[in-house]
């Protein structure tokens, strides 16, 4: 899996509070890693296969990225084998 470029990436860093969680939508195989807000949602959209949680920790360091913490921060409370996720950032 490559890194994300952290230039491609929204700015999430005001959803690093302890406690915030954050829905997204997800789209495994992708041609490319991405994560886009659309309104009040995130969509994002990751290159590996659904299988044994890659795509899952695909999203999660994507979403690390954009907000500028440790990926083991957030947690993944809703949807471990659903496109529709709920993380939750458990603060350092």
């Amino acid at each position: 899996m490559a890194k994300p470029k952290l230039r491609d990436l929204p700015d999430l860093t005001g959803l690093a509070r302890p406690g915030t969680e954050i829905a997204l939508r997800v789209t495994p195989r992708a041609a490319r890693a991405a994560l886009v807000r659309d309104g009040d949602r995130l969509r994002a959209s990751v290159t590996v296969a659904p299988e044994a949680g890659r795509a899952n920790e695909a999203v999660r360091a994507l979403l690390a990225a954009a907000m500028g913490v440790a990926p083991s921060h957030l947690i993944l409370k809703r949807g471990h084998s659903a496109r529709d996720k709920l993380f939750v950032y458990t603060g350092p």
